[in-house]
């Protein structure tokens, strides 16, 4: 009776969804914007070897760069951890290099790289190790001093403290950022194909887009979407296996030296300075051909002494503020919507098991086959754009804050439960609080993948703004301005990532010290 009644739920969570899926294909009917489930499935089982070899070919590139993004993200959080004062730098390179926009980074990793699975897989890492590395850095922070200090008082370091003791508090952290990962690999994987591979589902939607061919596309983003929410599953079937210890109660750490301004200035100079240098060594590798690989020096001359750079300037900033319009209400909603679904799962539990199968499932089809269909339905101005915005947004914020909640301490609970304090209480006293260290993660991590999402919707449906350029860019092989628009697009999402930082800082002060501390 008890598996029937675990399993009742989510099933009835998907019956729903396919029943809105049908409905909404009824009422669109002859739109030639959506496919009903009886055509994608008709569609499934008369392409079986098509669609099995390109999703062979997708899964393996998705899995191998899951896996090297991951593995990636747990060696940087535990260098961070064993010499702190690297953390800063390693956190700015990381987010660096997740800011680079993938459709720009696509076309330039298939010139280096040439044909094969590299870029793919390439891509696929790029689009995963951040939502793992964010998360988990949280999570090794969230441990009690007092678990430290007895790893001190037996003379131990740093090495068994990561091992021993902060290892072991962020495994539900890790399991969040692995969960948020799974369908972003994928994503990687499609982006990377569609840059000149030979085969698989990314080839496949380019293919259909151009025939508008719409079952063929609504098959593609359904099998997507059911291998994603497969991985998030079993990831979360893991998780309930490990994860048995109740979180403990974090006492408010000692106060640390406070900063100075010297350090703060010297900071965000040594992650500058590191950027330009790796840039420049990484141009200067043998085999970079200099018409594709632009330093530094040749995009800042792009934008100051090139005879076309007043132009250069002002297409570059009209695509910014095309781009921007949509990007910030997008953001916003995606956080909120997010945060509130977390919050009403947490207060009616019942409904978590009815409402996160359709969660899982919007979220993991792929963008890039839905975003032009959505874009038709919606239409080509701001509520398509953004809403396609807060969807890339939403997910990993829900289940970030939906992890965040569970940390609240059960011996608090236990205090509230004594004096018969209700849900809504418990919710504002100790889960919400509990919940800002998880929410300010995904604010912080979410910032890019907004810009991931908004330049994704202009270059492959709007056709305006910087998403758009940097495609256009490409194909005509203006490589200066490719190069500047990716390095515009960059320094924007550093700039909005160290906002939001500075209001988690302000908040976390109070409500979670130890994520903080100098």
């Amino acid at each position: 009776m008890m598996r029937v009644a675990s399993v009742g739920p989510p099933l009835l969570g998907g019956v729903l969804l396919i029943m809105g899926w049908g409905a909404l294909a009824a009422v669109l009917r002859g739109g030639h914007l959506v496919a009903g489930p009886a055509e994608v499935a008709g569609w499934i089982a008369a392409n079986p070897g098509l669609l099995g070899r390109a999703l062979g070919k997708t899964l393996t590139n998705a899995t191998l760069g899951f896996l090297a993004g991951n593995l990636v993200a747990i060696a940087l959080a535990g260098v961070a951890m064993i010499w702190p004062r690297l953390l800063n730098l390693i956190s700015g390179l990381a987010l660096v290099v997740f800011c680079l926009p993938l459709i720009a980074t696509g076309p330039i990793l298939r010139v280096l790289m040439g044909p094969g699975d590299g870029p793919q897989i390439v891509l696929a890492a790029l689009a995963v190790y951040y939502t793992t590395l964010i998360p988990l850095l949280t999570g090794l922070r969230a441990t009690p001093a007092v678990w430290l200090d007895l790893v001190h008082s037996y003379g131990r370091g740093r090495w068994s403290e990561l091992i021993h003791v902060r290892a072991r508090a962020a495994l539900p952290y890790l399991f969040a950022g692995l969960q948020i990962a799974a369908p972003a690999a994928f994503l990687g994987a499609m982006v990377g194909e569609f840059t000149g591979a030979e085969q698989g589902m990314g080839v496949l939607t380019i293919r259909f887009m151009r025939a508008l061919d719409v079952p063929a596309l609504w098959a593609i983003a359904v099998v997507a979407a059911a291998v994603s929410m497969v991985v998030y599953g079993a990831i979360g079937a893991v998780a309930r296996m490990v994860l048995h210890d109740r979180p403990p109660v974090i006492l408010s750490p000692p106060r640390g030296k406070p900063v100075s301004g010297l350090s703060r200035l010297f900071q965000p100079a040594l992650l500058i300075a590191a950027v330009l240098v790796l840039w420049w060594a990484g141009m200067a590798l043998p085999g970079m051909n200099p018409f594709f690989a632009k330093s530094p020096q040749d995009v800042l001359a792009a934008l100051t002494t090139a005879p076309q750079a007043a132009a250069t300037r002002d297409t570059l900033w009209t695509a910014l503020t095309e781009t921007a319009v949509f990007l910030l209400p997008g953001y916003v909603a995606g956080l909120m919507l997010g945060a509130g679904l977390a919050i009403a799962l947490v207060l009616v539990p019942n409904l978590s098991t009815l409402v996160m199968p359709i969660a899982v499932a919007l979220r993991s089809v792929p963008i890039v086959t839905t975003a032009p269909l959505i874009v038709l339905f919606l239409g080509r101005g701001a509520l398509g754009t953004i809403s396609l915005v807060a969807a890339m947004v939403f997910f990993p914020t829900l289940v970030a804050c939906l992890h965040g909640m569970r940390q609240a301490p059960g011996q608090i609970l236990d205090v509230f439960h004594i004096y018969a304090a209700g849900r809504l209480r418990q919710m504002a006293h100790i889960r919400i609080p509990a919940m800002l260290p998880a929410f300010f993660a995904a604010a912080r991590m979410s910032v890019p993948a907004a810009i991931l999402a908004v330049t994704v919707v202009e270059w492959l449906t709007t056709g305006r703004g910087l998403g758009s350029l940097m495609a256009l860019s490409a194909s005509v092989s203006d490589y200066n301005m490719l190069w500047a628009a990716v390095a515009v697009v960059t320094t924007i999402s550093a700039l909005c990532y160290a906002g939001v930082a500075a209001i988690e800082r302000r908040i976390l002060f109070v409500y979670a010290p130890e994520q903080v501390r100098p």
